[in-house]
């Protein structure tokens, strides 16, 4: 049986992530988790992932569009969207740390909050602050929060609470429709989700990753996550292979596709620093040999890609990143490449149709026309 190489690791680890949706709802239940972050530069996380995928996407259009879509925010490894039907894979979730401390510590304050939002149907933070008070507390990040804002973050983290929409990008809370309705799953049931799910976003994976994932979520890896993960290999749902020396896993049904994949097209993609395709550091350096780092919150003098650096894809190689800003109504970038920059056509071509559509995405009034503007950062 043919192993599959690096380089057909690194064209699959493209094209089965970067598929085409007709819609918001298909996109993140096709890919399972849509990651969120609130830095706008020049637009959020979960909206450059869902521009890649779903063709004419606008930038707030998940926020507009979620009260009505079968989707929630919750935490997976990170915090994100995720489609309702996963919620049991994550639910009933154990606190520990500081959030169990607070919750043991403010228990009339837990039933007072929960009443409030039953009350409301939808709760807005200030309002229960307003009818409850706004004492504060430590936060476990080295600051002060509201102890109501915290209590709601609380009960959210332990699917009693939902987000409902957001409001200037603030949180709006109701009651979680699915709380006390539906026993708990198994834990091995679980665990074998949660591969699954992590898999079919990030697939292929080094099993090393999977661990360190699987871990974030369910805490330390537990006997039952390794179990779940062998029966899953063994039942010959999941492939692992020894490629390069590093453990690969992926879904063995895709094991044809990966071995058939190439090069892909010259399409030129400027991807979010949470794309599935370079969300794991350590499959990015494996897959292209050199180390994309999210400088955002790094020292200006430490930095080397920029503060928000999209990752740079041409085919199936990321050569480098970009820094986009929006300077009077008008977009400036800013291109850095880790080697020597191509100097073919298609990449020009590829280049100036992702500007074009970017400046789309963000429905900047006057679009600054991409030939010049390519012209001048590739000539320069």
């Amino acid at each position: 049986m043919r192993i599959p190489t690096s380089h057909s690791l690194r064209s699959f680890a493209t094209t089965r992530s970067l598929k085409s949706f007709p819609s918001i709802l298909d996109a993140v239940s096709g890919i399972g988790f849509v990651q969120a972050d609130p830095i706008r530069a020049p637009a959020r996380a979960q909206d450059l992932i869902l521009r890649q995928r779903v063709q004419g996407y606008r930038a707030g259009e998940l926020e507009q569009k979620y009260p009505q879509l079968p989707l929630c925010e919750d935490v997976l490894h990170v915090y994100g969207f995720l489609p309702s039907q996963h919620l049991r894979l994550l639910h009933p979730r154990p606190l520990s740390g500081h959030w169990q401390q607070f919750l043991d510590g403010h228990v009339s304050l837990r039933k007072s909050v929960l009443r409030f939002v039953q009350r409301q149907g939808m709760a807005h933070p200030r309002a229960v602050e307003k009818e409850l008070g706004s004492d504060t507390c430590e936060n476990g990040w080295g600051g002060q929060s509201s102890q109501t804002t915290m209590m709601l973050e609380a009960l959210h983290l332990q699917g009693l609470l939902r987000i409902a929409r957001r409001e200037s990008g603030q949180r709006v809370y109701e009651c979680a429709a699915e709380c006390g309705r539906q026993r708990p799953l198994p834990d091995h049931t679980r665990a074998e989700g949660l591969c699954r799910l992590l898999i079919a976003l990030y697939a292929p994976m080094p099993l090393k990753s999977l661990r360190q994932v699987l871990g974030a979520v369910r805490g330390p890896v537990t006997v039952t996550t390794k179990d779940a993960l062998g029966r899953l290999v063994e039942s010959g749902e999941l492939r692992r292979e020894r490629i390069d020396s590093e453990d690969w896993i992926w879904p063995d049904n895709e094991t044809s596709a990966l071995l058939a994949s190439d090069d892909g097209d010259a399409r030129v993609r400027l991807l979010a620093p949470f794309d599935p395709v370079v969300w794991d550091r350590r499959r990015f350096a494996l897959l292209w040999n050199w180390e994309y780092r999210f400088e955002a919150y790094t020292p200006v003098a430490k930095r080397k890609l920029g503060y928000y650096a999209l990752p740079l894809l041409f085919r199936d190689q990321v050569i480098g990143a970009a820094n986009l800003s929006v300077r009077e109504g008008t977009l400036d970038v800013d291109l850095r490449f880790v080697g020597n920059r191509p100097r073919e056509a298609a990449f020009r071509r590829g280049l100036e149709q992702e500007l074009s559509s970017f400046q789309e995405f963000l429905g900047l009034s006057s679009q600054t026309p991409c030939a010049p503007l390519v012209s001048g950062i590739m000539d320069g």
